[in-house]
Formats: C-alpha cells, structure tokens, sequence
C-alpha cells in the first residue's frame, strides 16, 4: 500500500493528527482528508485483534497509497492475538500501529478491552510487548497507544502516572491521551466524550515528568488556535477529533500552514469535489459512503447550507452517483447570494 514512512518522518506527522473514530474514519474519509492536509497523521477506526487474524484483511486493513501517512488502531487484550494482528497488518504498510486504551462503548467493555484496560497497565505493557516484537520482526512500524486519564473510580493523578511509567517500560514512548476519565458505568460513549471534566493541566504535568515521551494532547480541541496554544505548551503533537471531522474546510486545509510551517496552500474547493468525484468512481462505491464524510466541507462558508442540503436529500437515492458530488457543488454556486 505504498512506501511506509520513516519513523522519525511519523513522529513529526504525530504533531497534529487526526483521532480514531468508529463508523468515521475510513478509508474514504482519509482520502477525503488528505486532498486538505498533506502533512496530518492519520488514523484508521479502530479494528480489532480477532477480526484481522480471522476476518477479511483486504476490507478491513486495505488503503490507498495517497493516505500516508496512516496510522492502524487495533483493539484487544490478548497479547498473542494482537502480535498476530500486527505481523498481518505490516504487510499493509502501515506507519504506525496503535493500541486502543481508550475507547469506552459497550462493545469494547464486553470484549475486556478499550478503557477499561486503563485498569491493567501490566497486561496493556504484555501487550504492547508482544506487539513490539511481531512489528520489530516483520521490519514494521512503531507501536503507540491512545489512552485516558483513568476510568471510574481510578484516580487520575495516579492512575494516569502508573500507566504511563509501566507501558512506557515495555517499549513503548509515544502516547495520545484523551484528557478525560471514562465512566464506563453511568455514561453513554457519547456521554464520556463531553461529560467528565478535562484536566489538561495533569496531563502537561506528567508530560513534564516523562521529557522522554511523546505525547499527544486529545479531548475537547475544537480550533487550530487551541492546538497551536497546546503545543505552544510543551505538547509534541495535539490530536483532533470530531472538530476536525465536522468542519474539515476549516480546520484541515490550514493545519500545514498553522502547525507544520508550510507555505501557504490555498485549497482549491472545486478540485477537491472533482477528485473525490472521480475517487468514488474509480473505488466503485455508493456515493453515500463518500458524501456523509464531506457534508462539512464548507462549514462556516456562504453556501455551506446549500452544499449540506443537496447532498443530505441526494446522495440516498436510487439514482446517486458519483456525479452527485458535483451537482450540490453546482448547486452551492447557484445560490442566491444570501442562502
């Protein structure tokens, strides 16, 4: 799938990413973002031990060249079965692969894995370990974690020290941390992604307290301004989730200007509609599965309605094509000059 990219290469890409989110960012999302942002690490949702080891590799781990770099997150709890799933996943070319503690839905509960690992750092440090070792073995990439600050009753002031000091000790020096316990009894995974307080000043602290990490700031970033503040901080990488997939126009198509130093790259919107037109031709899928990630193309613009509307009410019906993409962009600039 394409040149995997130098680890050093990954580790500045990790400066400002985009979060793992489930039923979000797939394959088409990720093409769809990276025609706005050349340089943000990118993350694929998060895909389980078992499902790779037994399921359909090609549709689960397939992406485009153009992707890169792409990160795999993986979900699981059982050392040797997520060893197996990294020794598949390296012969995708992945740049990183991540190891989710932090997810906190139902399903990841019942699996034993997601957040409530936050419980488990020793059996999180086994798992990395093996992982470490499947990649090193096949020439593959660096293995990273996603995590929160605790879970439950945990203390975060503690609870986020031990984790980090023992997964750190199995090999393991590049973290994104959600700011945020989960309440895996009491609140809805939409809940805990708004509910439990931020406490960005623990993280900055234990950031401070390991000079030898790389963390990643996540949880509650809605603006570049407030990536460029944390980072200002003292983090080495903020990551973004749902503001950055909401208003991608935005947000993604400054972020190599803002973050990375690049020169300014105007986004041509046009072309951007047309590439994507002629990706989901090309890729031989629905439009739909295409159109729901760019309805926030043009968040904040004039005609951002419009753009929102025509797909919503087009991209579902029985003859939706390709050329769906095309006509609400002609629709948009068709507006009245107040809608």
């Amino acid at each position: 799938m394409g040149e995997r990219m130098d680890g050093r290469a990954v580790r500045a890409a990790a400066r400002f990413s985009v979060a793992p989110m489930m039923d979000w960012t797939d394959r088409h999302c990720r093409v769809f973002h990276r025609l706005l942002t050349r340089r943000a690490l990118l993350y694929t949702e998060m895909v389980t031990a078992p499902a790779v080891v037994h399921g359909d590799r090609a549709r689960l781990l397939g992406f485009s060249p153009e992707e890169h770099p792409v990160a795999l997150q993986l979900g699981g709890s059982d050392p040797a079965l997520l060893a197996e799933a990294v020794r598949i996943a390296c012969d995708f070319g992945y740049d990183e692969i991540n190891l989710n503690v932090g997810c906190p839905s139902d399903r990841v509960q019942n699996g034993a894995f997601g957040a409530c690992l936050m419980r488990e750092p020793e059996l999180v440090a086994r798992c990395v370990a093996a992982m470490r070792a499947a990649s090193e073995g096949a020439g593959g990439p660096e293995i990273t974690v996603k995590c929160r600050i605790g879970v439950d009753v945990q203390e975060p002031e503690s609870a986020l020290r031990d984790f980090l000091r023992i997964v750190s000790a199995a090999g393991v020096s590049r973290f994104a941390v959600h700011a945020r316990k989960a309440w895996l009894q009491g609140l809805s995974p939409k809940e805990n992604r708004t509910v439990p307080p931020l406490d960005y000043a623990l993280v900055r602290a234990v950031r401070d307290e390991n000079p030898g990490l790389h963390v990643s700031l996540n949880g509650g970033i809605e603006t570049l301004d407030a990536a460029a503040g944390h980072l200002a901080d003292g983090f080495e990488g903020v990551m973004l989730g749902r503001a950055a997939y909401q208003s991608p126009g935005a947000v993604l198509s400054r972020v190599d200007e803002r973050v990375f130093g690049d020169a300014p790259r105007p986004v041509d919107a046009r072309a951007v509609v047309e590439t994507m037109t002629a990706y989901t031709a090309c890729a031989g899928v629905p439009v739909k599965s295409v159109g729901r990630h760019m309805l926030g193309l043009f968040a904040g613009q004039p005609g951002a309605k419009v753009w929102r509307r025509y797909l919503s009410e087009h991209m579902h019906l029985p003859d939706a094509g390709p050329h769906t993409l095309i006509e609400a962009f002609d629709a948009m600039a068709r507006r009245p000059a107040h809608a």
